[in-house]
């Protein structure tokens, strides 16, 4: 089976988590500091919570529609990456909180389900780091 590369995100980033990240588009162009500064600026977990949960996003209108059920338009996911420290080794934990007004639990829980297989952050994550999903 061969990989079709559908779009390669390029960003050059200098100075770390104090620094700076601009995309090959420049449509992305952010100052970058670190969790819990003061400093003006993102940092690569909320980044990376972004990422997901627009992914997700995605995914879960692929699984609305092989279960044909009609995704509303008030859909969203709230990611929370939580940057770990444990005996000086660091590590990422998450949490997708899910809302899909007017679909009922068993449903949205089925979507989020089938989403969480489909969408690329959660298979790079998936056996790597722990990841909390809810329906809320």
């Amino acid at each position: 089976m061969s990989t079709k590369v559908l779009y390669t995100g390029k960003t050059h980033t200098t100075g770390g988590r104090e620094g700076a990240s601009q995309s090959s588009d420049e449509q992305l162009n952010i100052k970058l500091s670190a969790p819990g500064s003061s400093r003006p600026g993102t940092n690569p977990e909320q980044l990376f919570a972004a990422g997901w949960s627009a992914c997700f996003i995605g995914a879960l209108g692929i699984a609305a529609s092989k279960l044909g059920v009609k995704l509303p338009s008030e859909t969203a996911v709230d990611a929370e990456v939580d940057l770990c420290v444990t005996e000086g080794e660091y590590s990422l934990q998450a949490r997708l909180n899910i809302s899909l007004p007017g679909i009922d639990r068993e449903t949205a829980e089925a979507l989020a389900a089938q989403a969480h297989q489909t969408c690329p952050y959660s298979k790079a994550t998936r056996g790597n780091i722990y990841v909390d999903i809810n329906i809320i």
